[in-house]
């Protein structure tokens, strides 16, 4: 094979190869991957994956947790005066409840490009230890501009996380691997859950003379800023630069994940992709889902503490009971998770199974009498099952899009619109409907009905194209798509991508 380098762009040419051109950083590490018999590679492709999922994944794992658990130090929070020591009403709540995703929703766009731009690894460090900062700075406020402020800068740093994480998973992982992985590192919320309502407890019950919702974020964001000092030691970039695997192996992770089709990381912007992007039927079924998701999500997660008060469970029991919730949401994700990692094309069946318990939920909280306390509390547990279908969705872009600057855009208008909802959802709680929020919960419930559908729809909009390209004879995984990847084609470009349903 005949190699030369032209600044940031190789060409390739062999006897067997088309020539191609490919700004992709790591094709260089691929091209090594014609040095070794496939079948080499193929049989230390589990040992390396396994590695993989011991070194790697844990990381992933305890950085998206840390994240969540951030987020949740407000709901915790409220059960112990926040909202009084701020001089609060229940409406100035919902506007601090919302302000994290007004940060978010201006800085989800921008960095999903920042992270094709720059190195992922560096820039989620660097984050980490900056919503670290913020939400030890948060336990200092005293008023509702104080709190607003803080939870705004908070929200715009944490939007580059789940981003982050997913480019990492990508680099490191197959297509059909990608769900199951995502949903362990996106699962933690439900850990985070159980883990935030011991924390909130203990310091319920700590004799220290601050309050105990000052207690809660700065205990959190002690732990945030150390892990930020780890992750400089231990998280990468790409392969080529993961300290936890040997030469070898990190070529084996390239001709695993060079079957995807889509190439490893690529920073060249490309206006086209963009246009394709917005053009794309796909995006606006994936958009749709978020909005709904989105609207769940914020409601869900910052008025738990409020319903169960209102159904006469104190501060304290408050935050135990939202312990269950947290495991419901670990085993809901992990399950399907696994169902869609052993069952081929289940992921947006899957999405819409995890939506059926929590609509459920919201029927009983608007129908039981409120003398059945437990019972209700057991309608709100099984919303938290929701959760599986955000993390399954969020997989989608990664798996069944192609081309680096149009994944950006979809996934970039992906956040957008779910930051918008999570902002839109909590204004749909009146102090005056409490106990049981009515008009909330019937919103919910559309939410709920769209999410059990729409993805049933886009899965046969994907059954149609794939069986199309297969009419046509456009082959899968062969030599020339994996090419294409590193071409950085889009998936509307490489008629060889298949979409996993």
């Amino acid at each position: 094979m005949d190699e030369k380098e032209k600044g940031s762009v190789v060409e390739v040419t062999s006897d067997n190869d088309y020539p191609i051109e490919s700004t992709d950083l790591l094709f260089d590490l691929f091209l090594e991957t014609k040095q070794y018999p496939a079948e080499q590679l193929d049989a230390d492709s589990r040992r390396v994956r396994i590695k993989t999922d011991v070194l790697l994944l844990p990381i992933l794992m305890f950085t998206y947790l840390l994240s969540f658990l951030d987020k949740q130090t407000l709901n915790y929070s409220n059960a112990y005066g926040l909202q009084a020591d701020n001089n609060m009403t229940s409406e100035d709540y919902s506007w601090v409840a919302s302000a994290a995703n007004f940060g978010y929703l201006i800085a989800a766009y921008p960095f999903n490009f920042i992270l094709q731009r720059y190195p992922v690894g560096k820039t989620l460090t660097g984050l980490v230890f900056i919503w670290g900062m913020i939400c030890m700075a948060t336990a200092g406020v005293h008023n509702f501009t104080g709190l607003f402020i803080a939870r705004f800068f908070l929200g715009m740093v944490e939007a580059v996380i789940a981003p982050a994480c997913m480019a990492i998973t990508a680099m490191f992982y197959k297509r059909d691997e990608q769900s199951m992985r995502m949903s362990l590192w996106l699962g933690v919320n439900g850990i985070a859950s159980i883990l935030g309502g011991l924390l909130s407890w203990g310091c319920g019950h700590a004799s220290a003379e601050i309050a105990p919702w000052k207690l809660i974020y700065l205990v959190v964001g002690t732990i945030t800023v150390v892990w930020s000092g780890v992750l400089v030691f231990l998280l990468p970039d790409s392969p080529k630069n993961a300290k936890m695997f040997t030469h070898y192996e990190k070529v084996v992770i390239m001709h695993r994940i060079s079957k995807n089709g889509s190439g490893a990381k690529n920073k060249e912007y490309k206006r086209y992709q963009i246009k394709e992007a917005f053009m794309d039927p796909k995006s606006y079924f994936l958009w749709s889902i978020q909005i709904a998701l989105g609207l769940l999500n914020g409601g869900v997660t910052n008025f738990q503490s409020s319903l169960f008060k209102g159904f006469g469970f104190t501060g304290l029991q408050s935050t135990k009971l939202q312990m269950v919730g947290g495991a419901i949401e670990l085993v809901s994700c992990v399950a399907f998770g696994l169902i869609c990692n052993t069952i081929p094309h289940t992921i947006l069946l899957c999405i819409s199974l995890a939506a059926i318990p929590g609509l459920g939920g919201l029927i009983g909280i608007t129908k039981l009498p409120l003398s059945k306390k437990y019972s209700l509390a057991a309608c709100c547990w099984i919303q938290n099952s929701f959760g599986a279908s955000i993390i399954l969705s969020w997989s989608l872009p990664s798996i069944n899009l192609s081309g680096h600057t149009k994944k950006s855009a979809v996934l970039g208008f992906n956040f957008v619109l779910y930051a918008a909802s999570n902002i839109t959802s909590p204004h749909f709680f009146y102090g005056s409907d409490s106990p049981r929020y009515w008009r909330a919960c019937i919103g919910l419930m559309i939410c709920y009905g769209w999410l059990i559908a729409c993805p049933i729809a886009f899965a046969g909009y994907l059954f149609l194209v794939n069986r199309s390209r297969d009419k046509k004879g456009y082959a899968v995984i062969d030599r020339e798509e994996v090419l294409a990847g590193f071409e950085d084609k889009t998936d509307f470009e490489n008629k060889g991508f298949r979409y996993l349903l």
